[in-house]
């Protein structure tokens, strides 16, 4: 799917994905961050700082440069210093028109296990397939973090901030949002199988192989764009006027 280059879509597009988190559940009050990279030199949209993930509009998305400094007239304060994951992956994966971060229960307890996500599921292999792991450092403050964020996450399309959360980008808000629903929903299936007590069947590691062209072929090449309209009717039904 080709990103779109006209940013009121992409505006729409990022509204609605900050709503279809807080739907899913995975939002953290005002915490946490999603970020589109504008085509050319615009700069990025980011959420207003203070503004619950459900409420947010296409309108109210502030455009910010690479250290969080606001570049519109918006009367929404950022979090320049929320930004610094982000700012550290859109400066060198040009291909990531979207990162999308949180802080969920189930991401954070998978992210401090010493073995990380387990290949036990068909959800996490399709995670493991492109997965990255990034050291706790304490909270993503510093500039000095940036080169570390940058390496752990490489080319991956995923990235486990250990004892922190998790992580996806995408090159397009779809792409990246249906990332983070199979890693989400990978850690989900992880601790429920480790709560059973019962031993654990990993997938065999030649079916890991071929893990990425088999998603091409389910999702017809279309990726995230499959179900992007789907969750957006959902989104039209439940929680309406991320567009204004």
């Amino acid at each position: 799917m080709t990103p779109p280059t006209d940013e009121r879509q992409l505006r729409i597009d990022l509204a609605a994905c900050y709503r279809l988190v807080a739907l899913f559940g995975w939002d953290d009050i005002v915490f946490t961050h999603i970020s589109v990279k504008l085509p050319g030199d615009n700069g990025f949209l980011i959420n207003p700082y203070g503004m619950l993930f459900d409420e947010i509009t296409a309108s109210s998305l502030v455009r910010v440069d690479a250290a969080g400094n606001k570049l519109s007239d918006s009367p929404h304060p950022v979090n320049p210093a929320g930004f610094v994951i982000h700012s550290a992956i859109h400066a060198v994966r040009h291909d990531a028109v979207c990162v999308l971060h949180t802080h969920t229960p189930a991401g954070v307890a998978v992210s401090a296990q010493r073995e990380g996500l387990l290949p036990i599921s068909q959800q996490a292999t399709v995670a493991l397939a492109s997965l990255g792991y990034h050291d706790y450092e304490g909270i993503a403050v510093r500039d000095d973090e940036k080169p570390r964020l940058q390496r752990d996450l490489g080319n991956n399309t995923c990235l486990i901030l250990r004892n922190h959360g998790l992580l996806t980008v995408g090159g397009t808000v779809a792409d990246a949002f249906l990332s983070m629903y199979l890693l989400q929903r990978a850690c989900e299936i992880q601790l429920l199988a480790q709560s059973t007590g019962q031993p654990l069947i990993a997938v065999d590691p030649r079916i890991l192989a071929g893990v990425k062209e088999n998603v091409v072929m389910v999702t017809k090449g279309l990726g995230g764009a499959l179900a992007w309209p789907g969750l957006l009717r959902r989104l039209d039904r439940l929680n309406p006027g991320y567009a204004d």
